[in-house]
């Protein structure tokens, strides 16, 4: 059977940690940033885990 392809786009979205967990970045950072508190700008800025639904989803598209 041939090599899984990585899904190019995932891949610039998604990294593996060592443990192989997923990290993403956060939503609603690029635009329209006005009306958004420093707060709420600053939590944006960190990574965090994806969900434990997605979980298998993104596995197959990042299999490396």
């Amino acid at each position: 059977m041939p090599k899984m392809k990585t899904h190019r786009g995932a891949a610039k979205r998604f990294k593996k940690t060592g443990t192989g967990k997923i990290k993403r970045n956060k939503a609603y950072k690029s635009h329209i940033l006005t009306k958004k508190s420093p707060k709420r700008k600053r939590k944006l800025r960190k990574s965090t885990l994806i969900s434990k639904s997605d979980l298998y989803k993104v596995h197959l598209m990042i299999p490396n």
